[in-house]
C-alpha cells in the first residue's frame, strides 16, 4: 500500500509540473535587442550620480508629495522606491502619491512592496477600496495545486497594478525545517514543491504585469535567527544546500523567471570560511549564485538596515563590499549620503566604474522591456473573481 501512494505523489508531481511548464511569459514591452544600444548611449550621457541613483530602491516616510520629499527624490534620483504601510493610506491618495512619484523622475522607477500574503501584506484595506486578503504561502504549499498558486499571484499583481506598484517581493522561497525564523511565509520544506510553487506564484505575477523577486538567497528557511536584530548563521554545506535551500533558485533560473533574486543577511561559514553575510558575499553571490548556478539577472540586497549588517559594518563598508560581490541594486541603503559614499569608492578605485555601468545596463534593460508604468483601471479588476480563487482555499 505504502508503494502505492509513493507512486501515485510520483505521477501527481510529474503531471503537475507539466502543468507548470505550460505557463506562458508574458509578451515583454519592448524586445531586448532593440533597446541594446539605446541602452548604451544612454549610459554613456548620466552622470556618475545618476547611475548610482540606479542602484538604489529608497523608503519614503510621506504618504502625499511635499517639498521636502520632492527635494530628496531629486538628491537621490532613486531608481526605485518600496512602500510600507505607513505610506499608503486609501485608494485615491495612494495612487496620487505613486503617480507623482513616478512624475518626479525621468527615468521610470521601480515602484515596490511586500506583497507575500499572510502576515506580510503591505496592502489590505485602503478605506475605499479593500483588497483580496491573501493566504500564507504555506498554506498555499498544503494544497499542491500550481495552477491556484498561479492565479493567486495573479490576482496579487492585479490589484498591486491598480496603484501602479510594478515590483512585488514575492515569492519567499525559503524551505523551511521545524524550527525556524520564516515560519508560514514559506510553501513548506521540500525544496522541489516550493521551487514550483514559487515558480506559479512568480508567473502568476507576470502575467499581470508585475516583476517578481526570489527571496531570500541562499536560504533563510534553515535559520532560528532574526536578521532583523542578528546575523543568522547556517550550518550547512554547499552541498548540503545544492538540493536543498539553493534548489528553487536553480529551477528559477533555469525556467529564465528570476529577474530578481534577493540576497539575505545570513552568514554560512562552512561555504564562505567566514561569517560574512551573503549579501555581501563574492563567494555566495558571485561564484555560486552567478557562475555555478548560472543566473545573469539582477541581484539585490534585503533592506540593509536590519541590525545582521549594520552591527558589524559600517556604511561605507556595507556598499563597498556588497557591490564588490556581485549586488546590483541596494535596497534601503542607510542614508541619504549614499550617492557620495559610492561616488567616493569609485573615484578611490574601490569600486570599479565598470561594475557600475554593467548593473545599470541590467536594470535599465528590465526597466525597458518589462517595467509596467502605468496602473490598471479599477474597472478592470474583477474583485469578486480574485475572492473567488482565494475561497478555494477555505
Amino acid at each position: 500500500m505504502k508503494k502505492i501512494i509513493i507512486i501515485i505523489s510520483i505521477l501527481f508531481l510529474s503531471i503537475s509540473s507539466v502543468v507548470i511548464y505550460k505557463f506562458k511569459m508574458p509578451k515583454t514591452i519592448l524586445k531586448e535587442e532593440e533597446k541594446i544600444d539605446e541602452i548604451a548611449s544612454q549610459i554613456e550621457n548620466m552622470s556618475l550620480e545618476e547611475k548610482i541613483g540606479q542602484l538604489l530602491i529608497i523608503s519614503i516616510k510621506e504618504n502625499s508629495m511635499n517639498p521636502e520629499l520632492e527635494e530628496r527624490l531629486a538628491k537621490i534620483n532613486p531608481g526605485g522606491i518600496i512602500l510600507f504601510k505607513d505610506n499608503i493610506t486609501n485608494y485615491q491618495n495612494t495612487l496620487k502619491l505613486i503617480n507623482d512619484l513616478k512624475d518626479n523622475s525621468e527615468i521610470p522607477l521601480f515602484i515596490s512592496t511586500d506583497q507575500e500574503g499572510g502576515r506580510v501584506q503591505r496592502i489590505s484595506s485602503l478605506g475605499d477600496l479593500t483588497f483580496t486578503t491573501i493566504p500564507s504561502m504555506e498554506k498555499l504549499g498544503s494544497y499542491n495545486d500550481f495552477n491556484l498558486t498561479y492565479e493567486v499571484g495573479k490576482v496579487i499583481g492585479e490589484e498591486l497594478r491598480l496603484l501602479g506598484i510594478n515590483l512585488d517581493f514575492a515569492p519567499v522561497v525559503d524551505v523551511v525545517r521545524d524550527q525556524n525564523f520564516i515560519g508560514d511565509r514559506s510553501f513548506g520544506s521540500n525544496p522541489f514543491l516550493v521551487g514550483l510553487h514559487g515558480l506559479s506564484l512568480a508567473k502568476g505575477l507576470n502575467a499581470a504585469g508585475v516583476i517578481s523577486c526570489f527571496k531570500h538567497f541562499p536560504n533563510h528557511g534553515f535559520t532560528i535567527t532574526d536578521s532583523h536584530q542578528a546575523l543568522p548563521i547556517l550550518k550547512e554545506t554547499k552541498e548540503e544546500l545544492i538540493n536543498t535551500g539553493f534548489l528553487p533558485y536553480k529551477m528559477a533560473i533555469e525556467e529564465n523567471i528570476a529577474d530578481l533574486i534577493m540576497i539575505g543577511h545570513l552568514s554560512l561559514p562552512n561555504i564562505t570560511s567566514d561569517n560574512t553575510p551573503a549579501s555581501l558575499s563574492k563567494v555566495l553571490i558571485t561564484d555560486i549564485l552567478k557562475n555555478e548556478l548560472g543566473y545573469q539577472g539582477l541581484v539585490i540586497t534585503d533592506a540593509l538596515n536590519m541590525e545582521a549588517i549594520t552591527n558589524n559594518y559600517q556604511e561605507k563598508e556595507i556598499y563597498e563590499k556588497a557591490l564588490n560581490a556581485g549586488v546590483d541594486i541596494l535596497l534601503m541603503p542607510l542614508s541619504d549620503n549614499v550617492i557620495d559614499i559610492i561616488k567616493d569608492l569609485v573615484l578611490e578605485k574601490k569600486v570599479s566604474i565598470d561594475k557600475i555601468n554593467e548593473s545599470v545596463k541590467k536594470i535599465l534593460l528590465l526597466k525597458k522591456t518589462k517595467l509596467s508604468e502605468n496602473s490598471l483601471p479599477l474597472s478592470s479588476v474583477d474583485f469578486q473573481k480574485h475572492q473567488e480563487i482565494i475561497e478555494k482555499l477555505s
